[in-house]
Order: structure tokens, then C-alpha cells, then sequence
């Protein structure tokens, strides 16, 4: 890994109270790269450096990048991997090397609203108990056309999840759905020694891993402006989905071709126990004990909802156990969710008589 710092032209002025560093993970982004540089260039509250990591583009992106560092009216650090880390360890990597108080995230192939960074400061600084702020945004295509939808409606993040968060249970929102987009959050550097590193190979996206980790042990604040354009097109790794409503699908049929291929549950057990590790390890640093317990709690639920596909009318008393203690209620779908635990081994016993 290779960094080239460009400093000549960090602006002189009114000190901040603290500090902001834009994290910006790179990849193959000639295509749209200009744009989004130009928003940050643009912004009202410029950062006081943006920092990014190339992640071994074969394009023109590395030319783009030197260009715009070298006229930047802010500090911009550039390293350039000599290897391909793919997007978590990339994210891990920049966000390790910043400097500032607070950490913006930022992709490549988005555009900023111009006033972004100086809104989030401002809520950050009026929310000191805050440890994270996240936006809203517009979804747009290829050409920056608006695509109609909001990014939160991309990611479900619907009145009761804002709700939730509202009232100080975000984590218990988050852990029901990933909802908070990187490209829309920034937090405070301190957490860092929370959420690194970050793990790879079981199925977290790295703005998905920080903003639970963060949300376990603090609380979180949103702004319902848009502040981004979000763009979907068909090089971008991840992304956001059009709402669409779901076909219509047979329940017990689908269960039992899932459990064919794996048992649904054990991809978020194995999440949440990475979980549950890292807030273990953490106690003594954050104020997590809450979140620590709801992972264990939550994991239990899903052990014994695991048993029961697997081992079928042997695990029977599972169900009304999980009833009992409103664990259906609290980690599943309450009611809903042990109907279709219970038809699926009424299923099993009709198929063995």
C-alpha cells in the first residue's frame, strides 16, 4: 500500500470544535468518480481531510484521484493497495488510518448535497449523547435521473424502525433490519475501537457491522432530509432495491427448499454470534451490557427455531417454550412465526403416518 498526502492547501480559519475525515473507499469509479469529488469539494463544512483507499482499480481512477488532489482546498491522503481487499477490509483500512474526531463515510459513486457534512456536524454537536448520524437520500440511476424512491424506502426503513430509533432502540431496530447506508453516516472516531476490524466471510457489509456495533452501546440520531443522490447502476457491488411488493409464495414449500439447500437461521446465528463476541470483548470499553444480553437472548431463539426444522417433532416443545418466554414475539414475527413453526411439523407428521 502506497500514500500520497497532499496538504499545501488545508484551509487557514475559525477552528471547529472538531475535526471530520471522509472516508472514501475506491474501485474501478472513472465512470462517476469526478461527480461525487466535486460534491465534497462543494460542501459548505468542507472535511478536514478526505482520506482514500484505492482498492487496485485497473481504470483511470487513480489519475482522477491525484488530479483532484493536487488543487483540493482541503488536506487528501491517497493510498493505493497493491492487492485487491474487496469492500470491508478496504472500508476497515480507511477508516483505521483517518484522523479527524468524526468519520463521514463515503462511496465513490454518489453525489453529496452540498450542505451534508455541515447538517451532521451540527446534529452531532447538539446531540453530544449521539454516537452516529445517518440521512436520508435520493435514489438516482446511471445518468443522476431521479429513480422516485427515497433510500430508506430502498432499505425498508420504514415510521416504526425511525420510531424506534427515535426512542432510543436502535439497536433493536437494526438488528431486525440493516437499514443505515454508509455512504448516508458518519460517527465519532472513538468507536472505532469498537467496530474494527471488521469481519469478512459471514455475510456482514461493513456500514451493517459499524452502525449495529455502535448502535449497541449508543445512541444514534437520523435526519429525514435527503443528503445524498444515491446512485444504483450495474457495476456498483452492493446496493439498494426498488420497493416492490412480494408474489405471492407457498410458506411450507419454501421452508422446506431452504432447509434443503441450509437451515435459514444458521447465517444469522453465525452473524449474530460475531456479534455477541465483539460486544463480549467490549464491555469494559462501551456501555453495551443491553445489547449484550438482547445477542444472547436472540441467538437462543433462533437456536431453537434452528432445531426445530432440523430435528422436526422431536424439538416440538420448542415452540410453546418460545412462546412463552415472547421470544417469537420479541425476535420473530410473534404469532405468525410459530403458526408456521407448527404447520411444519404437522406437515412432517403427516408425511411420516
Amino acid at each position: 500500500m502506497k500514500e500520497v498526502r497532499y496538504q499545501q492547501c488545508r484551509p487557514r480559519g475559525k477552528e471547529m470544535a472538531s475535526t471530520i475525515s471522509t472516508a472514501m473507499c475506491t474501485y474501478n469509479g472513472a465512470l462517476f468518480l469526478q461527480e461525487q469529488l466535486a460534491s465534497i469539494a462543494a460542501q459548505t463544512r468542507p472535511p478536514d481531510e478526505l482520506l482514500v483507499c484505492d482498492d487496485f482499480s485497473s481504470d483511470e481512477t487513480r489519475q482522477i484521484l491525484e488530479h483532484f488532489a493536487a488543487g483540493a482546498p482541503f488536506p487528501v491522503r491517497l493510498h493505493f493497495n497493491k492487492t485487491n481487499l474487496g469492500s470491508n477490509k478496504n472500508f476497515e483500512q480507511a477508516i483505521s488510518l483517518c484522523e479527524g474526531d468524526v468519520i463521514a463515510l463515503c462511496d465513490h459513486d454518489d453525489i453529496w448535497h452540498h450542505e451534508k457534512l455541515a447538517v451532521m456536524e451540527s446534529v452531532l454537536a447538539a446531540q453530544p449523547e449521539a454516537a452516529l448520524v445517518f440521512t436520508n437520500g435520493d435514489v438516482v440511476d446511471e445518468n443522476s435521473q431521479p429513480a422516485n424512491y427515497t433510500l430508506w424506502q430502498g432499505v425498508n426503513f420504514g415510521t416504526r424502525s425511525q420510531a424506534k430509533v427515535r426512542a432510543g432502540q436502535a439497536f433493536e431496530a437494526l438488528a431486525e433490519r440493516a437499514s443505515i447506508t454508509g455512504a448516508a453516516m458518519a460517527f465519532r472516531a472513538r468507536f472505532t475501537r469498537l467496530v474494527l476490524p471488521i469481519p469478512d466471510g459471514i455475510g456482514f457489509v461493513h456500514d451493517e457491522w459499524i452502525a449495529l456495533l455502535i448502535a449497541a452501546s449508543a445512541k444514534l440520531a437520523m435526519v429525514d432530509k435527503p443528503l445524498i443522490k444515491y446512485r444504483r447502476h450495474a457495476r456498483q457491488q452492493i446496493g439498494v432495491t426498488q420497493p416492490s411488493p412480494k408474489p405471492p409464495q407457498s410458506r411450507i414449500d419454501q421452508m422446506r427448499e431452504a432447509i434443503q439447500r441450509q437451515n435459514p437461521f444458521l447465517a444469522e446465528i453465525k452473524k449474530l454470534q460475531a456479534i455477541e463476541d465483539r460486544l463480549a470483548s467490549s464491555r469494559d470499553l462501551f456501555s453495551c451490557e443491553n445489547a449484550y444480553r438482547m445477542v444472547r437472548d436472540k441467538i437462543a431463539h433462533l437456536e431453537a427455531r434452528a432445531s426445530i426444522l432440523e430435528r422436526g417433532l422431536e424439538s416440538g416443545p420448542s415452540v410453546l417454550r418460545e412462546l412463552l418466554t415472547l421470544r417469537y414475539h420479541r425476535y420473530s414475527r410473534g404469532l405468525y412465526s410459530a403458526v408456521k413453526d407448527l404447520r411444519y411439523l404437522s406437515s412432517n407428521r403427516s408425511q411420516s403416518t
